[in-house]
């Protein structure tokens, strides 16, 4: 069963790119995402089982030496994370909105999995750094208390590590607003 998820974020693009193969080879993994990001940065991400994620990590990590940014593993992602990482999650109904927005791609992929684990929830968004300066952000909707649950976990878990830009909750976003954000 697949539910680890494991990030690395590297500064060199070839670097990047060079760490990315070298994990595919390295391990049985899934590739779920490797692309370049702002700004001038680069960010692999894989799934698989726990073992099989922790090496294709080290793997990455090795290879990037000091290019590597940073690197993390979430032994058991929440199923939401992957169709928000990719921005296809099925969310019908918005009555409400958290946005969370962090230092790194790698802190909204954590924040992400906090909010979700934390509050009756669903993940609309996972965005990565693109265009961002290297930010990344996490859209969240649901009930107005679990919204506010869930970007209050994240606030507590990621604040004390400065890995939070801002963070907001909106009661009844406009009607203009929800079908941007679908």
């Amino acid at each position: 069963m697949k539910k680890s998820l494991g990030l690395v974020e590297y500064k060199s693009i070839a670097k990047g790119i060079e760490a990315t193969d070298k994990m595919l080879k390295a391990a049985n993994v899934e590739l779920i995402l490797s692309t370049p990001l702002c700004p001038g940065k680069y960010i692999s991400l894989i799934r698989g089982d726990v073992g099989a994620v922790k090496t294709a990590v080290k793997i990455g990590r090795d290879t990037g030496g000091i290019f590597t940014v940073e690197d993390f593993i979430i032994p058991n992602v929440h199923p939401q994370v992957f169709p928000a990482l990719t921005a296809t999650a099925d969310v019908k109904k918005i009555t409400s909105l958290g946005v969370v927005e962090t230092i790194s791609a790698v802190a909204s992929v954590m924040a992400g999995d906090i909010a979700v684990k934390a509050a009756n929830i669903e993940l609309m968004e996972i965005r990565l750094a693109r265009g961002l300066g290297g930010k990344g952000f996490v859209v969240i909707t649901g009930e107005i208390s679990s919204v506010k649950s869930a970007v209050q976990a994240c606030e507590n878990h990621l604040k004390e590590t400065g890995q939070i830009v801002s963070a907001t909750v909106i009661a009844a976003p406009h009607k203009e607003l929800i079908p941007k954000l679908l």
